[in-house]
């Protein structure tokens, strides 16, 4: 029973994670007006799709992102050329879809050749129709249908090249944003459910240590030492303890609702580590509103300060390959945090959303942090990269990363094949 909870939670992760990213992208680039094709979770062939209004919400078979299609983003309508045949449907003196093959089973279209077409801007077709050239408007949703495979079409101004640059980015930056947004709400869960640190316990005694000899028990609330008062701050404790070896330590504690005197003397082991002989636990309370916000706020920074540190140094390659992680180290360590109880999974699923978030600003060619770039060359330029040149480099960049991501899931099998 717990594996199969553990599997759940590794997907609930994967699947919460990329959906709130890829939800920011759609919210955004709807609100622009941007037509939205696909919205995706997952990558490869499709294991679920159903349409809702103008979108295809799919679920894909690798589990390792997802994408928002966004209209003009890629060549996704067949070019139509001076001189074909088509045929069209219409209602209400406006062409709701054009067939570009199977005419014969068209019963209620009008098939011709196309004299001239614009799908972008004025919306029109001229037709030749048995010698007589007829101009239908076309409707500004109207399908393009080929082989029962139906397309919508994208006029000018719903696609995402049509928008501002602030539009744009919003809808790029969207992304990272509610992964940011996110990781804010479950570290601020934690500190609710977790609790908030209140006093450090001792949990048990090594036999015949100093601990023992001073008559510390398992129980035991330290509450002073040397003056010092200790409250929830056990590494406080410990480097009083470095500061004192074989010297005798006044420690304060509370024992039965009593405060009781006990001389503590830490040694000096034959490794030269100074030790009292306690293992120590840190007692809980239940958190404030404020304590909860003001807590995940301090959690937020302190994570991104140490996530940011480790794009540093693998940046300047102080890394080596086994200190990375891929989807099967990231499977691996989010199955011993659901081991190990719901608040360390917030926490770690607040960790993984922050990761995300930060790791797709980055200006990595493929990543929301490149687009970035190329907008922001945009509005210093006044005028657009060449979106050739610009596809090329998400393309190249994401290869790169496909085999990154092979290599270090290649070394994460190894790891585990070799213990």
């Amino acid at each position: 029973m717990a594996n199969i909870q553990n599997v759940f939670q590794i997907v609930l992760l994967f699947f919460v994670l990329v959906t709130i990213h890829e939800w920011g992208h759609f919210y955004f680039a709807k609100r622009a007006g941007i037509l939205v094709r696909e919205f995706a979770i997952g990558f490869g062939p499709k294991l679920l799709s159903f349409k809702r209004g103008e979108t295809r919400y799919t679920l894909r078979l690798l589990p390792i992102g997802g994408f928002v299609r966004m209209a003009g983003e890629d060549p996704e309508i067949v070019q139509i050329n001076q001189g074909q045949r088509i045929a069209v449907q219409l209602e209400d003196n406006q062409v709701t879809h054009i067939y570009l093959n199977e005419f014969e089973s068209r019963r209620d279209a009008i098939e011709g050749v196309v004299e001239q077409i614009d799908l972008e801007k004025d919306l029109f077709v001229r037709l030749d129709v048995d010698g007589e050239v007829e101009r239908y408007s076309i409707h500004p949703q109207a399908m393009m249908v080929s082989k029962e495979k139906e397309t919508q079409i994208a006029p000018w101004d719903r696609q995402f090249g049509s928008k501002t640059v602030g539009q744009r980015a919003m809808a790029i930056f969207a992304g990272p944003l509610m992964n940011f947004i996110l990781a804010l709400a479950l570290f601020i869960t934690f500190v609710f459910v977790a609790g908030v640190p209140n006093r450090v316990k001792i949990q048990e005694t090594v036999p015949a240590s100093a601990a023992e000899k001073a008559g510390l028990q398992s129980g035991d609330i330290i509450l002073q030492v040397d003056h010092v008062q200790i409250g929830s701050d056990r590494s406080k404790l410990t480097n009083l303890i470095q500061q004192s070896p074989n010297k005798p330590m006044v420690w304060i504690i509370e024992r039965n609702k009593e405060q009781i005197r006990k001389e503590v003397t830490p040694l000096m082991d034959k490794d030269g580590v100074i030790r009292v002989g306690v293992s120590l636990l840190t007692e809980t309370r239940p958190a404030t509103v404020l304590e909860g916000f003001t807590g995940g706020w301090n959690s937020l920074v302190s994570a991104t300060t140490i996530i940011m540190d480790g794009f540093g140094k693998l940046a300047t390659l102080q890394v080596k390959m086994d200190d990375l992680g891929g989807p099967v180290r990231i499977v691996e360590f989010t199955s011993e945090q659901a081991s190990a109880g719901f608040a360390q999974y917030i926490s770690w699923m607040a960790i993984m959303s922050l990761y995300l978030g930060l790791f797709n600003l980055l200006p990595i060619p493929a990543l929301d942090g490149s687009r970035l770039v190329f907008l922001l060359l945009e509005a210093l330029r006044g005028k657009p990269v060449d979106p050739s040149r610009e596809s090329m480099v998400h393309f190249v960049g994401f290869a790169m990363l496909m085999l990154l991501m092979i290599a270090v899931t290649y070394n994460d099998i190894l790891r585990l094949i070799k213990g």
